[in-house]
């Protein structure tokens, strides 16, 4: 005959291992939600960086514009109202991008794979005066994460050009 402790225990076998299933079918349901929420922020991301607007204004800045010093700059691009505001809709758009990647809720490899021509184009533009701006406005930490965006992604970018020499 069978003992009321062994129908307990049976019992209580079948109810921890469907706690386990659920746990483990919660987990896996999690990462799977996870790296959509991840997908759908990265889109609406790179949706901004395929806008004409956005893209008109970044391709000027990195191909058109010129200047000798950090005073040339600031008279033809901060002191012109329109000019100024494409660097900062450029700059803060990758500022944000940056403190995304930075706090790893974007994958730095996914950016890289859509932007990173973009990005690397623009840091390396506008580096020079960024670091001018910061030094005589004593503002260290201007474009911070645009300049960490770009060490991520120029790493990432290298990486992948040494693999295609070999």
């Amino acid at each position: 005959m069978i003992d009321l402790a062994e129908i307990q225990a049976a019992y209580y076998m079948v109810a921890a291992t469907g706690v386990l299933v659920a746990a483990i079918f919660y987990v896996l349901n999690m990462r799977a939600t996870l790296q959509t929420r991840q997908a759908q922020l990265f889109m609406q991301i790179y949706l901004k960086t395929t806008e004409k607007s956005f893209m008109k204004d970044g391709l000027e800045i990195t191909d058109e514009w010129k200047w000798t010093d950090f005073d040339d700059y600031d008279k033809k691009y901060v002191a012109n109202r329109d000019n100024n505001a494409k660097f900062m809709a450029c700059s803060d758009y990758f500022e944000g991008l940056g403190v995304l990647v930075k706090r790893k809720l974007i994958d730095p490899g996914l950016v890289d794979d859509l932007i990173s021509s973009g990005i690397i184009g623009f840091w390396e533009k506008t580096r020079p005066v960024v670091e001018e701006w910061r030094v005589r406005h004593h503002v260290p930490q201007l474009n911070e994460h645009v300049e960490y965006l770009y060490d991520e992604v120029k790493r990432i970018a290298e990486r992948q050009q040494a693999v295609l020499r070999t």
